[in-house]
């Protein structure tokens, strides 16, 4: 299997995956606690528990639609190094739960000079407030069967994927829409000296 395949195979995988719940979570805000004192002895009902899923949904919705993607991820296998760390960057359209647990991520992935934007369904569970995609033996045309599991929390993604041989670890930052990234100074560079006035 020649390089440039095998490195085509990961994107795609690498997308899936990413693309699919793709990046951080900002969840809606819970309110604060109520002291002791002020709580109630009303027991939570159905509909509470509906009310703070919907609220989880509408965060993921909201942190994930036109956010980009930034990170890394390893290909582990019999032609993979699983210590080197591969770059990518996927942007996200508009982020919808559509039916059940599957949501539509329409991603953008840019790479070998090509750049295509792919509606991608991806089933979404909850491991409490935490939104994970769950992706198990999903064919993929060309590629075959792909599985993964993706985590998003507090900005940002971690997880693996496994494709036939190869497998890998995927990690990085959810960037929301119009979010600029942090400039970071070079290590060992001093601020510009302030001139005192005298």
């Amino acid at each position: 299997m020649s390089c440039l395949l095998l490195r085509t195979q990961c994107l795609l995988v690498f997308a899936l995956i990413v693309l699919s719940a793709d990046a951080t979570i900002s969840l809606a805000a819970e309110p604060a606690a109520a002291p002791a004192s002020e709580k109630s002895a009303k027991p939570a009902t159905a509909n509470d528990a509906v009310d703070r899923q919907a609220a989880l949904e509408a965060g993921l919705s909201k942190m994930l639609s036109g956010a980009t993607l930034e990170g890394s991820f390893t290909v582990s296998g019999p032609v993979g190094d699983g210590s080197k760390l591969s770059r990518e960057k996927y942007t996200l359209g508009e982020v919808k739960k559509v039916a059940g647990d599957v949501w539509l991520f329409p991603a953008r992935i840019e790479y070998g000079g090509k750049d295509v934007t792919i509606p991608i369904p991806l089933p979404v569970r909850w491991a409490g407030d935490t939104p994970v995609v769950v992706v198990d033996e999903v064919e993929l045309p060309g590629f075959g069967a792909v599985s993964a599991r993706v985590m998003f929390f507090d900005g940002h993604y971690a997880g693996y994927w496994k494709h036939g041989t190869h497998s890998g670890n995927l990690f990085g930052e959810i960037r929301s829409a119009g979010e600029k990234p942090e400039l970071t100074k070079p290590s060992g560079s001093n601020p510009p000296a302030e001139k005192k006035s005298q």
